[in-house]
This record gives C-alpha cells, sequence and structure tokens, in this order.
C-alpha cells in the first residue's frame, strides 16, 4: 500500500551531499519519468534548495530536451551526453554541449558549460537509465495521471504539437516499461499531489 508522505526539498538536498560522489567527483542526480510529470520544477526546486544549505551552491541543470536533435532522437541521443558531458564529468573535466532550439530545428552555436560541481542533476526522460544508474548517488522518478500530462504539455506548448506528443508518449511508455526505471528509482514523488504541502519547500513521496 502507497502511503504518500510530505517531505522537504532541504531534506532531500542533505541527503544528495551525504550521499557518495559515483560520476568522478560529481554527485549525478537523476530527475526521471513521463513528459508533463513536473520533472523540471522538481529539478529546478532541488538545485533552489542546495543553494540555499549552508555553504551551498546551486548545481548545474542539464535538460535532456535540450540534448534532442528533434523528436526523433527521444533516446537516441545518449552517446552525445555521454561523450559531450558524463565522460569529462567521470574524469574531472568540464563538460559543454550545445542547446537543441526546438524553434530552429537545429543545435545553437554556443555550448552550454558544465563544469564538474559536487552536484550536477540530470533531467528528462531516461536520465536514469539502467546505463547510467551505477553512477547516480540519487535517481527520483515523477509520475502523474496520463491524461493531466497530456493536458499539461498541450497548456504549454500548444495543440499543435499533439500528434508528434501522441508518437513520443508512445515511445516513452516502451521505454520507461522495459527500463522499469520507476522500480528502480531511489524515490518515487508524486507529480500531481492532493496531500496538502508547500510546493515551493517540499513535495510528496509515493516510494
Amino acid at each position: 500500500m502507497v502511503v504518500p508522505a510530505v517531505e522537504t526539498y532541504a531534506e532531500l538536498g542533505r541527503r544528495v551531499l551525504a550521499g557518495p560522489a559515483r560520476l568522478g567527483r560529481t554527485r549525478l542526480v537523476a530527475v526521471d519519468g513521463p513528459s508533463g510529470a513536473g520533472k523540471s520544477v522538481f529539478a529546478a526546486r532541488l538545485a533552489d534548495a542546495l543553494a540555499a544549505l549552508p555553504d551551498g551552491a546551486r548545481p548545474p541543470v542539464v535538460h535532456t530536451d535540450d540534448l534532442l536533435d528533434g523528436w526523433d532522437d527521444q533516446l537516441t541521443f545518449w552517446p552525445r551526453l555521454e561523450e559531450q558531458v558524463l565522460a569529462p564529468l567521470r574524469a574531472g573535466r568540464p563538460g559543454a554541449y550545445r542547446r537543441y532550439s526546438w524553434v530552429r530545428r537545429r543545435f545553437l552555436p554556443r555550448a552550454v558549460p558544465v563544469p564538474p560541481a559536487p552536484v550536477v542533476l540530470l533531467e528528462g526522460l531516461s536520465a536514469a537509465r539502467a546505463a547510467v544508474r551505477p553512477e547516480l548517488t540519487l535517481s527520483v522518478f515523477l509520475a502523474a495521471p496520463a491524461e493531466l500530462r497530456l493536458r499539461r504539455a498541450v497548456a504549454r506548448d500548444g495543440p499543435a504539437i499533439l500528434p508528434e506528443l501522441r508518437r513520443w508518449h508512445a515511445g516513452e511508455r516502451a521505454h520507461l516499461a522495459a527500463d522499469g526505471t520507476a522500480e528502480a528509482a531511489d524515490l518515487v514523488v508524486d507529480g500531481a499531489p492532493a496531500l496538502p504541502h508547500d510546493p515551493s519547500r517540499e513535495y510528496v513521496r509515493l516510494r
């Protein structure tokens, strides 16, 4: 039986900092889950909480959507992430990647630096895939009802994306089931919580 519980981002930040660095000297935190579940907001609030801790610093947040070469690169972007971000961090060197523009449909020329910080957040679908789990300090999975997630995505990006979005949802369902992402996560978070809480400071844990 799932018993939701309210926890604070500050507590989670302290848990991260107390955990082992498994990607070189970096504590890599993956925030995974289907589209529209609230991954980006969760990652941003955890980054804020880490920055607010004593002697804290805001960690870099890498969004996997920024590394995709369009809709068809849903899962196959990983070698790009490995080469440009993970491998350098593993070696204690700064990484850098070029952000994809979904408006211009190409990668922008300016590189986004990713320093070998004590903590780096990786947010997006497949961020906690099996290939990287041994190097994660913490894996988080966001869950929310499919209907709500669809409404959120359309509200954010407009109804014109519906054909691509439905194809994306089919791909993410297949990946998450085959990868066992939710089952392997260290923390499962309610992306549509009914339990009273302060969303700026707290989240609702499902498992």
